[in-house]
């Protein structure tokens, strides 16, 4: 049994390859050969614990994961990845959740980047400058060729520290922006990320600045929180969902189909956009929306990946 602990999986795959990972997985999603239930949610408080199975043919794997949104002197999202045989169902590894899910979910952010953002984007903004603010940051400069970034947090001191860790881990050509509004964020992005935590929308309800965009919403995966404000959805061309399972888990879809802002057939899966080869579309300053709520389905393949990539190099703690 190998255990793999952050800096492990770090030195086991790059961004790059998890993107890579995140296509395919949706490749395996459009032909439905796996197993994976809803997602277990118990909740205490403000603080959730999850619990995310699932099957392919290649591995078992199960997610623990617990939520924090209040933590200061620790990270928010905490959690393991355990890796069982296909065949005999003996443990083959265990990975830290709380890594694997930051890498994967920003790769979830850069592979909507590298499917759906125009031709011509160079610019993002990133809302919320969390851990996972970072990886997205990370994974949208290893989709395409970012020159700008802007940041905007609700908390103005977290933004110096956060730009600190950002331009360590990117390069010095990109330009990092540290902004007074969610609303001067937005203003010269191509893409919009929203990695919050919020019950409330984190974007203003101002069309023009929400035009011609793309617009990747991954902090909301329960039906209270919401990210996403209402002008978002009557300028989005095109909705796409990262599984069927994000229409009954996130306030972001719930909210706007019971006020009928849009309907059930305009949304899309990310699999089926892929496998039917449909181009983006931003005709007459329509943006596209993406939003994610995690599947169990992205750490199976996450997990393999990195499993498979550490052998490979020699990676990670050999366990009795």
């Amino acid at each position: 049994m190998l255990y793999l602990n952050e800096e492990e999986i770090h030195k086991a795959i790059t961004m790059e390859e998890m993107i890579d990972a995140i296509d395919y997985c949706y490749s395996i999603y459009n032909t439905e050969q796996f197993q994976m239930p809803t997602r277990s949610q118990v909740q205490e408080g403000s603080n959730t614990l999850l619990v995310m199975p699932a099957i392919t043919t290649q591995a078992i794997s199960t997610k623990l994961v617990t939520s924090f949104p209040r933590n200061i002197d620790y990270p928010t999202i905490q959690g393991l990845v355990i890796l069982n045989c296909i065949e005999t169902g003996r443990t083959k590894a265990i990975l830290d959740g709380s890594c694997l899910t930051a890498l994967r979910t920003g790769a979830i952010g850069g592979s909507a980047i590298r499917n759906l953002a125009k031709k011509d984007a160079h610019t993002v903004a990133i809302i919320g400058t969390g851990l996972q603010g970072l990886y997205q940051a990370i994974a949208a400069t290893t989709a395409i060729n970012i020159t700008d970034i802007y940041l905007y947090n609700r908390t103005n001191s977290k933004l110096k520290p956060f730009v600190t860790r950002l331009r360590n881990k990117i390069s010095s050509d990109i330009n990092i922006h540290s902004m007074k509004s969610a609303e001067e964020a937005i203003l010269n992005a191509d893409i919009i990320i929203t990695a919050t935590s919020s019950i409330t929308p984190v974007l203003p309800e101002n069309k023009s600045s929400l035009e011609n965009k793309l617009i990747i919403g991954i902090g909301s995966f329960q039906p209270r929180m919401r990210e996403l404000p209402e002008a978002a959805f009557h300028l989005s061309n095109q909705i796409i969902i990262d599984s069927d399972d994000a229409i009954k888990e996130t306030g972001d879809l719930q909210i706007p189909l019971a006020n009928k802002w849009i309907s059930e057939n305009q949304i899309q899966t990310m699999s089926s956009h892929l496998t039917n080869n449909h181009s983006p579309s931003y005709s007459d300053n329509k943006s596209i929306l993406f939003k994610s709520t995690g599947m169990a389905l992205f750490d199976n393949v996450a997990a393999v990946s990195i499993y498979e990539k550490a052998l490979q190099k020699g990676v990670g703690q050999k366990l009795n």
